[in-house]
């Protein structure tokens, strides 16, 4: 009885450990496999033989032992098979999902010619106020800012005044009034112009009358000494301030009456009378202004800089005067070589035309004086300039009509308020004015600023 129940005992452990040699075989490789079962059922058929042999009573038993061994080796295959099928379908997802996003991405590749392009309407366009323009190689220079003032143009302005005492008679003109050359200004009255009116007279007779004679008649030195009487008598009166025209028709007449004193001022150039300092019946005395009188076609702009930017500038720099939302375009004529005691600066003083009578003396303006050292090459304003999210500067070029890219450039110098860049071809159609409101676009869509 102790023998049977050993036997058992054996056969069950040996179950175990061929029950252990399938896992492993699985685990493993399936020709190990294979083996082990081969061996195990080689021995389970030897274990039977001798158990048929010795132990025919316990057939029963053995054999339901051994359908027990099988189904728990069945068992363990169809787990084996469920765990390598559900891997199976795993593996064939993960490959499913993986194509699925390659097969995005690649859609997403092939629709990346828009990524870094915005395309704006035409409505847009108006309303952002978008300005394109063609790049072309330019010529400018950094400023010099002053302040300066308007003042007359003296080569321009001329001073109207007597050369003798005088009273005023009459005026011909008004302050304001726009004069030519010639025109008749004001009726003077003079004692000494009297006299020399009346000298003019006499010496032009006796000229007259010894000329009719001749040289046969009358000595050399009488003719001579009456030609230059009245030569010197007509200097007298064109020195007091008889103009030429005045002087042939007084002597035309020959009327003592008209050597009365009484003459006119002409204007001596064209222009606008800025001052008429005087009234009717005052007695002027010699080197007083009558008038002035200035041509404001073209003024003057007082500039007052430190001595080292003077150093910046040459004869002949240009330059730009802005009074208030006006700008004109001035020239460098003259700088001073002294400098102003108070101040401690030099003063520049700048030509500018002024057609339309805009600009008048006592106007504070602001100057900006192109320096003597220019830069040439690509130039666009500060603000059509950008950055990208890397942080590199980039401006926004027209490809087609109303599509925009950004392309990155290099910011080589600022001058002024432009900056000198490159990285696009000469003709790029460049967004000047309202490029930050072209990046926002962009951005909205959901791309990124950037150039490659």
């Amino acid at each position: 009885m102790n023998i049977k129940n050993t036997i058992k005992l054996l056969k069950v452990a040996l179950l175990t450990v061929l029950l252990s040699l399938v896992n492993i075989a699985y685990a493993t490789d399936a020709p190990l496999m294979s083996k082990s079962t081969d061996q195990h059922e080689d021995h389970e058929d030897h274990e039977d033989h001798e158990g048929h042999e010795g132990h025919e009573g316990h057939e029963g038993h053995e054999d339901h032992e051994d359908h027990e061994s099988h189904e728990s080796h069945e068992s363990h295959e169809s787990h084996e098979s469920h765990e390598s099928h559900e891997s199976h379908e795993s593996h064939e997802s993960h490959e499913s999902h993986e194509s699925h996003e390659s097969h995005e991405s690649h859609e997403s590749h092939d629709g990346r010619e828009d990524e870094h392009a915005v395309k704006l309407s035409t409505q847009q366009l108006a309303t952002a106020g978008i300005v394109i323009t063609k790049l072309m190689p330019q010529r400018h220079s950094a400023k010099v800012s002053a302040p300066g003032e308007v003042v007359q143009n003296a080569y321009n302005t001329s001073l109207v005044t007597p050369r003798i005492p005088a009273q005023v008679l009459e005026r011909h003109v008004r302050l304001g009034d726009t004069v030519k050359l010639g025109q008749l200004l004001v009726t003077l009255s003079s004692v000494d112009m009297a006299a020399a009116q009346g000298d003019l007279l006499v010496s032009a007779r006796e000229w007259q009358r010894l000329r009719k004679l001749g040289r046969q008649i009358v000595s050399e030195k009488r003719y001579v000494q009456a030609r230059v009487a009245f030569q010197q008598a007509k200097s007298r009166v064109s020195a007091y301030g008889m103009s030429e025209v005045q002087l042939q028709e007084f002597l035309k007449s020959s009327d003592p009456a008209k050597a009365n004193g009484r003459f006119q001022l002409l204007a001596p150039q064209k222009g606008t009378v800025l001052s008429d300092r005087f009234i009717i019946g005052e007695l002027i005395q010699p080197g007083i202004t009558l008038f002035t009188i200035s041509n404001e076609s073209v003024l003057w702009v007082e500039a007052k800089l430190t001595p080292l930017e003077a150093q910046l500038i040459n004869l002949g720099s240009m330059a730009i005067v802005r009074s208030g939302d006006q700008q004109f375009e001035a020239i460098v004529v003259q700088v001073h070589h002294a400098l102003d005691e108070k101040t401690r600066t030099l003063g520049v003083r700048l030509e500018v035309p002024n057609p339309d009578d805009q600009l008048h003396a006592g106007l504070f303006v602001q100057v900006k004086i192109s320096r003597v050292n220019s830069e040439y090459g690509l130039f666009v304003p500060l603000n059509a300039i950008l950055r990208n999210p890397d942080g590199d500067w980039v401006v926004f070029v027209e490809k087609q009509k109303g599509e925009f890219e950004p392309i990155e450039i290099n910011l080589l110098k600022t001058v002024g308020s432009q900056a000198l860049i490159d990285g696009v071809a000469v003709g790029a159609r460049v967004v000047t004015e309202g490029a930050f409101f072209v990046q926002s676009e962009l951005a909205k869509a959901g791309f990124e600023v950037h150039n490659h």
